[in-house]
């Protein structure tokens, strides 16, 4: 694939499921688009047969509470959005609508398996406009209680550092170190699934939220066994779930980072927090072009800079 250029995809793909929360069935359906287009969520079946187009950025992020929100909920908006949005960030998708009949991207079976085989079904289509990138120049750090998440500067890639520690003998304290690629990301990263102790669940369930979860799409927790009769996929599974879900709300930046993300017990709240810091310092980061090309795209050699103050379109 010429990394430099943007891509979308060469064809349309449904997938369809239930929301985690409403337990309601839910169809997505991912569409080509044109360059410069970026990502964005159409919702439909809203009252009075209207239709709303959010765009898939930080600044369209509405809450972080159980999972990543965007647009305002009193006039539609899209939840659970940060497993697909890690899919297309990490197989390098740069341009799509992503049509939705529901409140809730479909919960799966708690991984982002089945929008990465939808991805592949469909294809990804080079296009002619060269890819941006945001690149990290200086650090930057926000902390809540003994959690952290924090984007560091690197000469080239994405890399990731997260650790975890867990009250709990059943999950406990994990970590792992990767540079993030598309091979990596589906082998270690992709079919991690989420996770929760079984009594906060139920509390959510008396709450009304978490109605579609189930053993079938979720890693049930009691404190010093994991309920699931399957096991977990990896012994690392906790951790690569965290760092699952950090893909996709960074993803949220609007363009690939080029930089370090490094994270102690992070949740959607942290990864938002740090993307609202970074942007909120614009000496933090640069927008650079890298020229389209044959070969894998590695490093800065070749970046051209893109004003601070340019559109943010992608």
């Amino acid at each position: 694939m010429k990394l430099g250029r943007q891509t979308t995809l060469k064809k349309s793909v449904t997938v369809s499921g239930q929301g985690v929360h409403s337990n309601a069935p839910v169809s997505i359906t991912l569409m080509p688009a044109p360059a410069h287009s970026g990502i964005a969520f159409r919702r439909t079946n809203l009252p009075g047969d209207m239709e709303r187009v959010i765009e898939a950025k930080w600044n369209r992020v509405s809450t972080t509470e159980l999972c990543t929100v965007l647009g305002d909920p009193s006039r539609g908006s899209v939840s659970t959005v940060e497993h697909l949005m890690a899919s297309l960030s990490a197989l390098g998708v740069d341009n799509i609508m992503i049509e939705i009949d529901g409140p809730e991207v479909p919960i799966m079976d708690g991984s982002a398996a089945a929008f990465v085989a939808a991805i592949d079904w469909a294809g990804i289509k080079v296009l002619r406009a060269p890819r941006r990138y945001i690149k990290i120049l200086k650090p930057v750090r926000v902390d809540q209680g003994r959690s952290f998440s924090e984007l560091l500067p690197a000469a080239s890639g994405f890399h990731m550092d997260v650790s975890i520690d867990f009250p709990v003998p059943a999950i406990g304290a994990q970590s792992k170190m990767m540079d993030l690629t598309p091979a990596r990301f589906r082998r270690e990263i992709s079919r991690a699934r989420t996770f929760g102790l079984l009594r906060d669940v139920e509390k959510l369930w008396k709450l009304g939220f978490a109605l579609g979860s189930s053993l079938d799409n979720s890693i049930a927790v009691d404190d010093t066994r994991v309920l699931n009769p399957e096991g977990l996929r990896s012994s690392d599974e906790f951790v690569c779930h965290k760092m699952l879900d950090a893909v996709g709300d960074l993803a949220l930046a609007g363009a690939p980072i080029i930089g370090t993300y490094r994270a102690f017990c992070p949740g959607h709240k942290m990864n938002f927090l740090v993307l609202q810091a970074m942007f909120a310092d614009r000496s933090s980061f640069q927008y650079v072009e890298a020229p389209a090309r044959s070969e894998p795209f590695y490093g800065d050699f070749g970046l051209v800079p893109v004003p601070a103050f340019a559109a943010e379109a992608n």
